[in-house]
């Protein structure tokens, strides 16, 4: 992210009318710009504009693609890194373990979307204190993007940079 936020804002707002006016309110891809959206607003800490959009869109994946759809889980993700970024611990962690579920179910064990959940999970236990709870899902995070993505990969780097601060802070 380069900052740039008060000229993506617009660009933003301008493809979700744009996809509303196209595609109509109830599509996945207003889905998508919502939480484009949203992402924005909770990356300025603009927290109470992106906590309906993010809602919104996770209603409408549902609606439009049922309960067990991944859009459904990287939506209870988005919404669970929200509550985290705010010190909502106790409302996170519940979206964290179903968005982890869903993917496990759909994905299977071992894809990059397991990956980046364990991964969400053990941010989400460490800013708690939690660090045993977190240390074995930085791992096994760090295990699926080993060996799916790479150790070179961006994912896997982070993944790794986190597992070394939890250890640092547990020494």
């Amino acid at each position: 992210s380069q900052g740039r936020y008060s000229e993506a804002e617009p660009l933003y707002l301008q493809a979700l009318a744009l996809r509303k006016r196209l595609l109509g309110e109830e599509h996945p891809d207003v889905a998508g710009s919502l939480n484009d959206l949203a992402y924005l607003y909770n990356s300025q800490g603009r927290y109470s504009e992106a906590e309906p959009l993010y809602l919104q869109a996770l209603a409408l994946y549902k609606r439009l693609l049922g309960d067990e759809h991944p859009d459904v889980a990287t939506s209870l993700n988005n919404l669970a890194y929200l509550y985290h970024s705010q010190g909502k611990y106790t409302e996170a962690e519940p979206l964290h373990l179903q968005a982890l579920a869903l993917y496990k179910r759909l994905l299977g064990d071992e894809h990059p979307h397991v990956a980046t959940s364990l991964n969400n999970l053990a941010n989400l236990y460490k800013s708690q204190g939690r660090y045993s709870e977190a240390e074995p899902l930085y791992l096994q995070a760090l295990a699926i993007y080993e060996q799916k993505l790479g150790v070179n990969h961006p994912h896997t780097v982070i993944c790794r940079g986190n597992l070394e601060v939890l250890r640092a802070a547990n020494s």
